[in-house]
């Protein structure tokens, strides 16, 4: 706090009196000028007197004078100079435990100099920061202080040898005066006692024989007088005690004293006529023993205490005898209080304490005013127990603790007792005994349960999901292990509550023999018969070599079980429990009889199993593995199963490359689910491959399916979109078969479907179909989906397509890189390097319209096929055409034309081969034909030659004999080309040859 100064120890005389060094002729003056200033005052003028020089001496700001409390156990402010007002209030009364410079000074009999008051409590805080202090006390011969003097100074540095000396001068002189007042002043206010009778000789012997002390304390002057036998009491020895509290004070043991300091208080004993207490005083030995004071207390006629006096006398040994069963009693496992009328507590033992989360001394607290006494509601309790004076129980819980108490309120005298003990427990084991009898009950309704979900579980999954909800719940098991036997090898099909290291050290290990039986897997399977291990002790004493399982498992018991069905060993089962648990008989005879459900369950499962991945694997080679990469249209599909049953379903899509550049996009719906749905689906895909090989147009395509689809029978039905999109033209032309139109995306982003009425399905249709031809700009996207992607029980199929154009423009606004604009088609290279990102952006618009149409956790009745594409139109640097003369000088212009595009499109080593083909398409039409004649070319990612007349009949390759004069010319244009054909147009026929692009 501060710089001490300590006065010489137990001499606090003036400078005068202890005749030091000869002082300064300042110091003599100042103590003459004092003097002569100091006659006739009081305490009160004395100390302020001695606090102006002291002030103007230290050459402070002001100061303050505090004097010792009547009861010892603080200062009061009696004077001060150079300050008033707010500043004052808070030190007019300083605590015994105050931590602030003047009591620092009182405690330690010392000066402080330089004491900064800021962060030294409640009162220091009255000062602005940077005030300091210099708390000086003023000695006594003996015993503390009488008072403290503090000057306030503007600097923290300590004082010098001339203020030190000045202080000391000060405080020496002061301490003289007001010694001097004290034995002159008569006690003019104090209350008259009663006059006692004079005690005879005998009446002192009887006091020394008892060892009863007699003893007087004057509050005003905080002095204490004592008998010799109060003296021997106290632990001095006769006529050794100064009679100052502090030194009585200080004799008491340290856990007494903030009672003994509570009780003797002015501000205890105002208002009281006796005064009582017990507390431990140190003996010269350093032992303790307990004494008793009791007293009668006077006070003046305003009510203020003055003196008290009383006897003293040894309780050791009734405190010993009273202090055993109050330990018995504070220390017993339940809580007891006892209370007053007004339900104050007298006493409390270490579980109530606890209970009631007592910091502090219970005594002397409200019973109901502490937090958690209220929470429980205990004051109506106590009223209307004292009312009917009879007691009350009830119980409650702490909810921080979750803690149960039963709380016994009885009425005694003057009071209540209070029990409180800790039924947790006890609860506990109650509700453990009526959860044993609700679990047998539960247990019953489980295994009915389980028996319902073994009849509508289809994969081994399911049966071990069935097996973990349903039977590892009503045993209280934590883990679950199921194997099965697969070609002499042990896999594990379904597990719970264990780490995937542990269950790598179990899957597909070989089928361990019949013999020896080492483990519980080789005994149960060997012997057919349940296992029941109960700790992990039983475990290593039965199955020692393979006790280093255990760790990893953290189990602590067992019970494994066999697999059997139709007198065929599957497997084994284990439920396991995460500490010891004893199998009584029921459970043990439960857990069998639930192992033969299991058993046939999984035996059903994995022949669905089976079967299931076998319609899977016919799914999946039915459908396109692949979708082909083409200039004119890039693409991504997606097939989702149905929810249930077999999964396999009539749904399927396709990307057919056509003649010209152009592309056939498919899509269609066998009606039902099965393998033969799945069957006939994939004979209907093979139908339009066969079909559109032929280049026949949509109407007439789909009129061959739907003889196809008649012919099946009455039972079969499917729907079909079949539409070839034209990347000369930019032209879609489509028919549709009972399906669904398709979503056209526009490069803005815009998305509508074309309105038309569609035809009934394949097997119910009347030919012809419609054909519905539709200009699609560069970079347009085609959605072709089947009703289960859109149709659900709460979405019919007008709902579902609005939904799906609304699915459609959302994703597009939140994720407008999914319609980029992707590089005009031209040459092979520039196609092929734009697909990868395309096709990337597809996939992408694929997942987000399954997530959104179809969401993780739905169960949807029906299978699902997507199709979508983007189309990319030829420029017109990449295509070229001729009208020629019908006439034979046709095939010359030809090859002129055909010599000079090539060699603008710097193809000039195809220029040979390309006449060659061009004389002898351009040859037959004059030949076998009629025009108009149309020579093409278009440069994709192959050179295409197209010739085109009026002529309706088409050209067939055939064999020539060595004699034959023609039939040479279709044999030389396959020769010389990669692959060529014919198709229809509307005014006749185009005969095509492909060539591939040379590689640069």
């Amino acid at each position: 706090m501060g710089v001490n100064d300590r006065h010489p120890a137990q001499n606090h005389a003036p400078a005068q009196e202890r005749a030091p060094a000869p002082l300064r002729e300042a110091e003599r003056a100042r103590l003459v000028l004092l003097e002569a200033a100091s006659g006739g005052l009081g305490d009160a003028e004395l100390l302020r007197l001695a606090l102006d020089h002291l002030v103007a001496g230290l050459q402070g700001l002001g100061g303050m004078a505090h004097l010792r409390r009547p009861d010892g156990l603080g200062l009061r402010l009696v004077a001060t100079s150079g300050l008033s007002g707010p500043l004052l209030s808070a030190w007019q009364t300083i605590e015994w435990g105050e931590s602030v410079a003047p009591m620092a000074a009182f405690h330690g009999g010392a000066t402080l100099w330089a004491a900064d008051p800021v962060g030294r409590g409640s009162l220091a805080r009255s000062f602005p920061p940077g005030v300091c202090m210099a708390a000086i006390p003023v000695p006594m011969n003996a015993g503390p202080p009488l008072a403290v003097l503090t000057v306030l100074t503007s600097t923290p540095r300590a004082g010098d040898a001339a203020q030190r000396d000045l202080a000391r001068t000060i405080t020496g002189w002061l301490a003289q005066r007001l010694r001097r007042v004290a034995t002159a002043t008569p006690d003019a206010g104090r209350a008259q006692l009663p006059e006692e009778p004079r005690s005879g000789p005998w009446l002192q012997r009887a006091l020394r024989t008892a060892r009863i002390g007699a003893w007087e304390w004057d509050l005003r002057g905080a002095t204490l007088a004592c008998d010799d036998q109060a003296q021997t009491l106290l632990g001095f020895e006769p006529g050794a005690f100064d009679g100052q509290v502090n030194t009585w004070l200080g004799a008491i043991h340290p856990e007494d004293m903030p009672w003994v300091q509570a009780v003797s208080s002015a501000e205890s004993l105002r208002g009281r006529s006796e005064y009582s207490v017990e507390y431990r005083v140190r003996q010269p030995g350093g032992a303790y023993r307990w004494v008793q004071a009791r007293g009668t207390v006077a006070a003046r006629v305003d009510g203020v205490p003055v003196r008290v006096v009383g006897t003293l006398w040894d309780v050791t040994e009734t405190r010993r005898s009273r202090d055993a069963f109050s330990r018995a009693l504070r220390y017993m496992g339940d809580g007891f209080l006892v209370v007053d009328e007004d339900g104050r507590i007298t006493y409390g033992n270490v579980e109530a304490e606890r209970f009631l989360g007592a910091s502090g001394e219970l005594r002397g607290q409200v019973l109901w005013e502490l937090p958690r006494a209220r929470a429980i509601g205990v004051e109506p309790r106590f009223r209307r127990a004292a009312s009917a004076r009879a007691p009350i129980d009830f119980h409650a819980r702490w909810p921080r603790t979750n803690r149960w108490y039963h709380i016994r309120l009885v009425p005694v005298p003057d009071g209540m007792t209070v029990h409180i003990t800790d039924v947790t427990d006890r609860r506990a084991l109650d509700a453990e005994r009526s959860a044993a009898v609700h679990a047998a009950t539960e247990r019953a309704t489980r295994i009915a349960e389980l028996t319902s979900a073994f009849a509508e579980a289809l994969t081994t999954q399911d049966v071990v999901k069935a097996v973990a909800d349903r039977v590892l719940p009503p045993f209280g098991a934590t883990g679950l292990i199921c194997q099965l036997i697969e070609e002499k090898r042990l896999r594990v099909v379904g597990s719970t509550g264990y780490s995937d290291t542990f269950l790598s050290f179990l899957d597909n290990v070989p089928l361990p023999p019949d013999a020896p039986v080492s483990s519980p897997v080789t005994q149960v399977l060997g012997s057919r018969s349940p296992l029941f291990i109960s700790s992990p002790e039983d475990y290593a004493k039965r199955f020692p070599e393979v006790v280093g399982y255990l760790p990893l498992s953290g189990k602590k018991a067992w019970a494994f079980l066999p697999l059997v069905a139709s007198d065929h060993r599957t497997g084994y089962c284990v439920v396991s429990f995460d500490r010891p648990r004893h199998f009584g008989e029921e459970e043990r005879t439960l857990l069998t009889a639930i192992s033969g459900l299991v058993a046939q369950a999984l035996e059903r499962a994995r022949l669905y199993d089976a079967e299931h991945t076998r319609a899977q694997e016919l799914q999946r080679g039915l459908l396109p593995r692949t979708l082909p990469a083409l200039p004119a249209v890039t693409a991504a599909a997606r097939y989702l199963p149905a929810g249930e049953g077999m999964e396999v379903g009539g749904d399927w899509y396709d990307l057919i490359p056509l003649s010209g550049e152009r592309v056939a996009l498919v899509i269609g719906d066998v009606m039902g689910h099965g393998l033969s749905e799945a069957a006939t689906m994939g004979r209907l895909r093979t139908a339009v491959h066969t079909l559109a090989d032929l280049e026949l147009p949509p109407d007439e395509l789909l009129t061959h399916l739907n003889d196809l689809v008649g012919a099946l029978g009455d039972d079969f039905y499917a729907t079909c979109l079949y539409a070839i999109y034209d990347p000369t033209t930019s032209v879609c032309a489509f028919a549709c078969a009972g399906h669904l139109p398709p979503a056209i995306i526009h490069p803005d982003g815009t998305v509508h479907s074309p309105g038309f009425s569609p035809d009934p399905p394949l097997g119910a249709a009347t030919p012809p179909f419609e054909t519905i031809e539709v200009q699609l700009p560069e970079d347009s996207i085609l959605v072709l989906c089947t009703d289960g992607l859109i149709e659900s029980a709460t979405r019919d199929i007008d709902h579902g397509m609005a939904y799906l154009s609304r699915t459609l423009a959302d994703a597009l606004a939140r994720t407008p890189d999914l319609l980029p604009r992707s590089p005009a088609t031209g040459g092979g290279t520039e196609v092929a390097g734009g697909d990868g990102r395309v096709l990337g952006h597809l996939d992408r618009l694929c997942d987000t319209l399954v997530a959104a149409l179809l969401p993780e956790q739905s169960r949807t009745q029906d299978d699902a096929a997507l199709l979508v594409a983007r189309t990319h139109s030829m420029t017109a640097d990449n295509i070229v055409s001729w009208r020629l003369p019908d006439a034979p000088i046709a095939a010359g212009e030809a090859r002129h034309h055909v010599r000079d595009q090539l060699g603008a499109w710097q193809l000039d080593e195809l220029a040979m081969t390309t006449e060659l083909l061009v004389s002898e398409l351009v040859g037959n039409v004059v030949r076998h034909a009629k025009g108009p004649i149309r020579l093409r070319l278009l440069r994709s990612r192959s050179l295409i030659c197209e010739v085109s007349d009026g002529s309706p009949t088409t050209p067939r390759i055939r064999r020539a004999s060595d004699t034959d004069e023609g039939g040479r010319g279709l044999q030389l244009v396959s020769a010389l080309s990669h692959r060529w054909g014919t198709r229809f147009t509307p005014t006749g026929k185009c005969i095509w040859a492909e060539q591939p692009l040379p590689t640069s």
